[in-house]
């Protein structure tokens, strides 16, 4: 029977633009289904109440909500329905994904993390894997994301620098904020290295998109001039430019259809009209986020596969990733500070760009001597106003402050003092309890059973984060700064997730083989990044953009 395509890709996001452009380019027939709409740099505004107050690029949790299962003090698990508690673990639901709304850090993964269980040992409670894959087979797809997306940054030789290919970054760093004069010195006094953050950003316009504008709002915000790496400005556009792939919005996919061999048919969506259609292809490409592509496979059962598709050895939405480690901040005063410092703080629109990477590995005996360690990234505060005022309605003591006190302390946070905040990535150690699974219970809108997401953690994800973490906070004292606080927490960021289709050679205990083609579906990829075993410490939409066209490749040389 003859196929409508020969790929369909469900997700626009860095785990599908990729494969979106790799096949459109080579002359495939490639059809996009995204359930967001199709957004542009004219629909992003800076503007905090549609993206941060009212959160109007991501799902109404009365329609499509998730279910958190905590862990309570008597060691039961307990859910309860994010429509209750406000806690939105959806990140973008536009053409492009959560892609258009990120910071942009891009950080590859070291050698080792490839083989974290050869090269450190289990750790009791973890499920710890080594990849079926070694750095060097995705060395030359993280150079051509470089490209393709347009990383901006500068290579400095360091003790944990990965190998490359190329010298450097196609494009040089973004506009650096005077802050990292006091950081570098710092970080000299201390004998810590401090390097320049590679960021997918554009520092010069390239490729039909503009450079840039240093508007000071960029996590969490849509790009205006198309300078940040998403998958919708750096590759979608591309893609539809050949005549080759078509893209279609508002289409909620509910079940991907298999046969009496356990092969994918067709795929079932809902479109803008709420009509259910079928669409079928020679190659499905799943790349929905970790979280919803576990959903989706899960709900997708069939004869060969009464559990959902990849799931005949319950290893499906198994292993679910976050990242760990902590975040933390200090204040400069501008009275305390000499009138050119505090002007230079003051400064808003340039980035920090600063990051650590010396203790990636860790060699310390308070460690127990070798182990996995983390990145620490230097941020600004973000300069969203309506929540930077919203958090000094409370006291030390969580009493609400309201009169001259809180105008005083409001009037003392925008005009008074300057915050320099890190954050700690370090490695969320998959475990037996964060995982996927279905609440047949509670429904979105179209009548399908959700996510329910168990989002317990490794004690040895806190350790590490409280070593990481107190290195930053010396980088801070070393300013003098004031108030230091820091946090490590188990809490996982909704933003940051992977797992849940570990790749692997043992379909025992994988879902994906190396190629991430589900084991027993010939004809089903996964390109998210729920194929990864354990996640490195840095963020992940790097290693996904690579791996992704890794696995373009191996798409176009089958179809």
């Amino acid at each position: 029977m003859s196929k409508d395509y020969d790929v369909c890709i469900i997700g626009s996001g860095a785990g599908g633009g990729p494969v979106a452009l790799e096949l459109a380019k080579a002359g495939k027939s490639v059809l996009v289904l995204e359930k967001g709409p199709w957004l542009t740099e004219k629909d992003f505004y800076k503007d905090e109440l549609a993206c941060c107050r009212h959160s109007v690029y991501t799902p109404q949790l009365a329609d499509e909500k998730h279910v958190i299962e905590e862990q309570y003090q008597d060691g039961s698990w307990q859910g309860e329905s994010t429509e209750e508690s406000g806690w939105d673990f959806w990140n973008g639901n536009v053409v492009g994904g959560s892609s258009n709304f990120m910071s942009g850090f891009f950080y590859r993964l070291k050698a080792k993390d490839f083989h974290l269980l050869s090269e450190f040992g289990p750790i009791k409670g973890a499920n710890i894997a080594d990849w079926p894959i070694s750095y060097d087979e995705l060395e030359p797809y993280y150079t051509k994301a470089e490209t393709e997306i347009g990383i901006s940054g500068q290579v400095e030789q360091h003790q944990h620098q990965e190998p490359r290919s190329t010298k450097d970054f196609p494009y040089p760093p973004t506009f650096e904020h005077p802050i990292v004069k006091h950081i570098d010195k710092a970080c000299e006094q201390l004998g810590f290295t401090s390097l320049k953050t590679p960021r997918a950003i554009l520092s010069k316009p390239d490729m039909g998109r503009k450079s840039c504008e240093y508007s000071g709002y960029c996590g969490s915000y849509g790009c205006s001039t198309g300078a940040k790496g998403s998958s919708r400005a750096a590759l979608l556009n591309r893609a539809i430019k050949t005549g080759n792939c078509k893209i279609l919005p508002n289409a909620k996919v509910v079940k991907i259809e298999s046969d009496n061999k356990g092969n994918v048919t067709s795929v079932k969506y809902f479109d803008e009209n709420n009509i259910e259609k079928s669409v079928s292809a020679k190659i499905v490409v799943v790349a929905c986020q970790a979280i919803e592509t576990s959903r989706l496979l899960l709900t997708s059962t069939g004869p060969k596969h009464p559990n959902g598709l990849g799931n005949n050895n319950n290893q499906l939405g198994k292993n679910l990733l976050f990242s760990a480690g902590g975040s933390g901040t200090g204040e400069f005063t501008y009275s305390k500070l000499d009138k050119l410092t505090a002007d230079q703080l003051k400064i808003r629109g340039p980035f920090v760009n600063r990051n650590l990477q010396d203790w990636y590995f860790i060699n310390d005996k308070k460690m127990g001597g070798s182990a996995k360690g983390g990145t620490i990234d230097f941020l600004l505060r973000h300069p969203n106003p309506i929540s930077k005022a919203m958090r000094l309605k409370r006291d030390d003591n969580d009493k609400l402050v309201w009169g001259n006190e809180l105008k005083r302390k409001i009037k003392s946070a925008f005009v008074s003092t300057q915050d320099l905040r890190f954050e700690v990535f370090n490695d969320w150690l998959p475990t037996d309890n964060c995982f996927v699974s279905l609440d047949h219970k509670v429904k979105d809108k179209w009548g399908s059973a959700v996510a329910k997401i168990r989002i317990g953690y490794h004690e040895h994800d806190l350790k590490v984060g409280e070593y990481l973490s107190q290195k930053a906070v010396k980088v801070l004292q070393q300013m003098n700064a004031d108030n230091i606080r820091y946090n490590v927490s188990g809490s996982p960021p909704a933003n940051l997730v992977a797992g849940g289709c570990r790749f692997g050679n043992d379909i025992k205990t994988s879902v994906l083989n190396k190629d991430c083609k589900v084991h027993d579906v010939d004809n089903l990829y996964v390109t998210d990044g729920s194929f990864m075993p354990t996640g490195g410490s840095v963020p992940y939409t790097w290693t996904i953009y690579a791996n992704s066209f890794r696995v373009a490749d191996i798409i176009k040389k089958r179809v």
